[in-house]
C-alpha cells in the first residue's frame, strides 16, 4: 500500500466511488443525466462539507476543543496562549454552513485577549489574522479533496 493511500483515504475513495455508481445507477436509460459534481462534496456522512470539516480540525490542532459538533458544523476552542506571548490569548469559532466546498461556507470568528493588571481584557482581533485562518482551512479541504479524487 503506498504511503499516500491511507486506510481512511481509501475509505474515502471506496465511498465516493460506491456514491456515484449509486447516483448513476438510478438515473435510468434516459440521457438526461445529471452532472455529478465530486468538487460539490456532498458525499458526507456528516451534516457539513468533510472537506472542510476535517480541514479546520487539522488547522486548528494545536488549539485545545472547547467544542466540536460535526451536525451542527461548529467548532469552538477553548482559549489558547502562544508558548511566547503568554500574556496574550486566543479563542476561534469555525461555522461550515453548507454541504459544498465553498468558500461562502466557511466562517471563522475570533476573539482576543490580553492580560493587564491581573486581569484578561478584550482586545481588538486583526481582520488579517481571520481572514488568513480562512485562506488555510479552504487551502486545505481543496488539497484534501484533491488528494481523495487523484
Amino acid at each position: 500500500m503506498s504511503p499516500r493511500l491511507t486506510k481512511g483515504r481509501l475509505a474515502l475513495r471506496a465511498a465516493m466511488a460506491g456514491g456515484v455508481a449509486l447516483g448513476l445507477a438510478a438515473c435510468g436509460g434516459g440521457n438526461d443525466r445529471p452532472k455529478a459534481d465530486v468538487a460539490a462534496a456532498k458525499i458526507t456522512t456528516i451534516g457539513v462539507n468533510s472537506y472542510l470539516w476535517r480541514a479546520s480540525l487539522e488547522t486548528l490542532s494545536f488549539m485545545p476543543l472547547a467544542q466540536a459538533d460535526s451536525s451542527g458544523g461548529v467548532i469552538v476552542t477553548d482559549w489558547y496562549s502562544k508558548p511566547d506571548s503568554p500574556g496574550e490569548r486566543m479563542k476561534v469559532s469555525v461555522s461550515i454552513l453548507d454541504q459544498d466546498l465553498r468558500a461562502d461556507a466557511l466562517r471563522v470568528a475570533a476573539s482576543r485577549q490580553v492580560y493587564q493588571n491581573g486581569v484578561w481584557v478584550d482586545a481588538p482581533v486583526q481582520a488579517a489574522t481571520v481572514q488568513k485562518l480562512e485562506e488555510i482551512i479552504l487551502t486545505k479541504a481543496r488539497d484534501i479533496r484533491r488528494s481523495a479524487i487523484g
